[in-house]
């Protein structure tokens, strides 16, 4: 279903992903709740602000940032760095709905991105990894949109769903009317796939608590 083309694989680009079907993203369930809260105090008792930057894997993805992207990691942030920078600092985790929500408290619990995108938005054509093409315009959550140049993208032929990995698109963004949810935890050199695994299951079981299915077995490409 997904594939990264050779060049940005050559790039330590990798990910784990699935789908699952039939979440109810209408309401907050107690059970959902409190796996939230324990991600959260797990992460306070765990990290500090004063040493997350050394952490090997947020390093690896700050190192990703810095060599590939061409990004300063200090002026925009991981995006799993900034939520544990926001928890660390006492604050409570955004809160948008149980999906996207459960994607948090599982980049948190885990410290690696997460990519959450309504199937039925996806306009079709086989997901791939790739670089962007000359014209392409991306249409970002919470943004204007931007036209593209030499960006690592996921798409589904012409529509961008994200610039990887740090930012969504509009097109495809989870709602409260989404029912079948692909999955994607974002990878890169320095850090496991059993550790990219290991979150997609997490994140499967807490999309459980809402009646998600999933589709078919975690994969990694």
């Amino acid at each position: 279903m997904l594939a990264i083309v050779n060049e940005v694989r050559n790039l330590g680009v990798f990910v784990a992903y699935d789908v699952v079907k039939g979440v109810d993203n209408t309401k907050y369930l107690p059970q959902l709740e409190e796996e939230i809260r324990r991600a959260v105090e797990e992460a306070r008792r765990s990290l500090s602000l004063e040493t997350l930057k050394d952490h090997p894997i947020i390093r690896a993805y700050r190192d990703f940032y810095w060599r590939v992207l061409g990004i300063d990691p200090t002026k925009q942030r991981p995006a799993q760095e900034a939520l544990l920078r926001r928890v660390l600092r006492g604050e409570p985790l955004p809160r948008i709905n149980p999906v996207v929500d459960a994607g948090n408290a599982a980049s948190v619990k885990y410290m690696v991105p997460i990519g959450l995108y309504d199937v039925a938005k996806i306009r079709g054509g086989p997901l791939r990894i790739r670089m962007s093409r000359k014209g392409e315009v991306f249409h970002p959550i919470g943004g204007s949109p931007m036209e593209l140049e030499d960006q690592i993208v996921l798409a589904a032929d012409g529509q961008i769903l994200h610039i990887y990995p740090y930012r969504d698109s509009v097109e495809t963004k989870i709602e409260e009317g989404t029912r079948d949810v692909l999955v994607v935890v974002a990878g890169v050199a320095g850090v496991g796939e059993e550790r990219l695994v290991q979150t997609a299951k997490y994140l499967l079981g807490l999309l459980s608590l809402l009646g998600g299915v999933p589709a078919g077995e975690i994969t990694l490409a």
